[in-house]
């Protein structure tokens, strides 16, 4: 199974997980665990992972913050809840034929594409458990693509898990970035700061110099795109073999 399932270092105890439990059944009219977490999410994009607190998301809902602890016990459950939600939101091709290079794809620019809409979500990653029905769905397609495909035993795994790696390992710094520095961050100084950095490394200097004149947007795309298909190549490669 893919690392993204499971739970961070959970220092020898059972995780409680909010998936293993039956959810309440609402006490009061107009509010369901499903309001609550859209509310949540709401909370997130604006402000962040410090920014959401029990009593900020009770006063959003307006009702008590003790309330909200009859659909969870705690934040690590709500979050857990709302972690479920953004894998809920990378598309998959529609054709359940599709090709899995096709669906690799499409999935993993999907994938990058929520995690930069919700960048919070980034430091969720290998901290909480994916157990929730969109993230559990999205890995049982994949992997059923993949047999299809021909991969077979650990190599499945495998080979899930270097796809899903790559767009973390590309996409976290990418949302590191973007909260220290700001979308709005001053470009030419920046390209000022590496052209003195690199004056004593010519082909360095060189390419910064003809990077300047690049989108910083469209050179993380390509980049993106780049890397994705030669690991795709690799893997089909493999396959072969």
């Amino acid at each position: 199974m893919c690392e993204w399932f499971y739970p961070g270092k959970m220092t020898g105890k059972q995780f409680p997980s909010v998936w293993l439990r039956e959810p309440r059944k609402t006490t009061s009219p107009g509010r369901s665990r499903e309001e609550i977490v859209r509310a949540a999410m709401e909370l997130l994009d604006a402000e962040g992972l410090h920014g959401l607190s029990m009593r900020k998301l009770g006063a959003k809902l307006v009702t008590g913050a003790t309330s909200l602890y009859w659909y969870v016990a705690n934040k690590d459950e709500l979050l857990e809840l709302v972690y479920d939600e953004v894998w809920g939101e990378v598309r998959l091709p529609e054709s359940e034929t599709a090709h899995w290079r096709e669906f690799a794809s499409v999935m993993a620019h999907s994938m990058r594409q929520v995690i930069l809409r919700h960048p919070w979500s980034a430091d969720l990653i290998g901290r909480l458990p994916a157990l929730g029905p969109s993230a559990l769905s999205l890995t049982d397609r994949m992997r059923r693509i993949l047999k299809t495909a021909g991969f077979r035993g650990a190599d499945v795994d495998y080979a899930t898990a270097t796809l899903t790696s790559f767009v973390y390992g590309f996409t976290i710094p990418e949302v590191a970035w973007k909260s220290s520095m700001g979308e709005g961050y001053d470009i030419p100084a920046m390209h000022d700061i590496a052209a003195r950095a690199a004056r004593d490394f010519p082909d360095l200097a060189a390419d910064f110099a003809v990077e300047q004149s690049e989108d910083p947007q469209v050179m993380r795309e390509v980049a993106f795109d780049f890397g994705l298909v030669s690991i795709l190549d690799g893997l089909e490669a493999r396959l072969v073999t």
